[in-house]
């Protein structure tokens, strides 16, 4: 079985695994959680970096900051990962769920403006695909109405919206390191703080509450509890493990760039004729090769495609299934229809992508998927 994804080790995780324990801290905020920050701020210009022990920490940690109180609403999309609502509905939120674009899963932002009303506190963009959302429009959108942008840059890292990379333009935003991404931990993740009205506090927040850096960086004789936060930082094996992704994450970008054009060059046909949709690359943005799908024509044609890749040993898989009809919100959900979210939840595959996926493999999954259609 030719797998949807396959974790790629670089070479170095077990060294900076070693020197990480023999370091005599392997509790968080250490050597490698420094280097990692260091590598993200001086690369992309973050204002400033923290990891996290999941992107889904990260996002918790922006609804914290952003004070987040029972009734506040948050609007975003529906086609995204639970992660994305779950952290502002720990805090008490409403949310309301946008739709999806015709051309690609991003959120639309025609429909963000009629969902604002005196309680709506944030806009939450989901880069799909890491590709990137239409910032320009949604700063705007944003600035006019003083809300704040979170983005959820979970699948975007090392990819631009108008050269300016992504996660470097909202208020905040919350990266993935989740095995299933280009660069991993295992679990992990990231919060960048582009506001410096949210600096100093992010650090209380990520140390539980405590002013705790402060002091070990000497700018405070003592420390205490002085906010509200959680254990969020990640343990400095979980960062030195990533740390060898990052120095090797040119390489990884090549390599995956290089099989989503072979996917997209031989599979173009498919969408000549009607069969399928191709991802849409808007002008404004760029590609980071984190996933590449498929859209099909209906529900029935995605199931018997997927099947038929399964029968000749080919893992592909579906993705999220709209949040506003999940079993949890379907009665919280205002009753807009979200058709966009729907198709896109009934009809689009992912093919597998990861570094070692061999030239005939992936020749194989293509030809497999050619015939399929014939």
């Amino acid at each position: 079985m030719i797998p949807f994804n396959k974790p790629y080790l670089t070479g170095k995780e077990a060294h900076y695994l070693y020197q990480a324990v023999y370091s005599g801290k392997i509790s968080g905020n250490g050597l490698y959680t420094n280097k990692c920050q260091d590598f993200f701020e001086n690369k992309y210009g973050f204002r400033k970096t923290l990891l996290t022990t999941s992107c889904t920490d990260a996002l918790e940690m922006c609804a914290i900051l952003l004070d987040i109180k029972e009734g506040d609403e948050i609007i975003m999309p529906s086609y995204t990962f639970v992660s994305t609502s779950n952290a502002f509905v720990l805090r008490g939120a409403v949310i309301r769920f946008a739709d999806s674009c015709i051309h690609n899963p991003n959120i639309n932002p025609e429909l963000i403006e009629q969902l604002i009303t005196p309680k709506t506190k944030a806009i939450v963009v989901v880069h799909y695909a890491g590709i990137a959302c239409d910032m320009d429009v949604l700063m705007d959108i944003a600035n006019r109405n003083n809300l704040f942008v979170v983005e959820d840059a979970a699948q975007a890292i090392d990819s631009f919206y108008k050269g300016n990379p992504l996660g470097s333009i909202g208020h905040l935003a919350a990266f993935s390191f989740h095995e299933t991404k280009n660069i991993i931990s295992g679990e992990g993740g990231m919060l960048v703080i582009n506001d410096e009205r949210f600096v100093e506090r992010s650090e209380i927040i990520w140390e539980k509450g405590t002013n705790r850096a402060a002091f070990f960086r000497g700018d405070v004789d003592k420390y205490g509890w002085v906010d509200v936060g959680s254990s969020f930082l990640p343990a400095e094996i979980v960062s030195a493990f990533l740390y060898a992704q990052l120095e090797n994450l040119e390489d990884i970008q090549r390599r995956r760039k290089k099989i989503w054009n072979y996917y997209y060059q031989n599979l173009k046909q498919l969408e000549s004729e009607g069969k399928i949709n191709l991802p849409l690359i808007p002008d404004y943005a760029t590609n980071n090769g984190h996933m590449f799908y498929m859209v099909c024509n209906s529900l029935k044609e995605r199931q018997k495609l997927i099947q038929h890749l399964r029968d000749n040993d080919i893992l592909a898989v579906f993705h999220y299934l709209s949040l506003h009809k999940s079993s949890f919100y379907a009665d919280k959900h205002d009753g807009r229809t979200l058709s966009e979210c729907d198709r896109y939840a009934d009809n689009l595959v992912r093919l597998p992508l990861f570094y070692e996926l061999s030239d005939s493999n992936l020749q194989f999954i293509v030809n497999t998927i050619l015939n399929y259609f014939k």
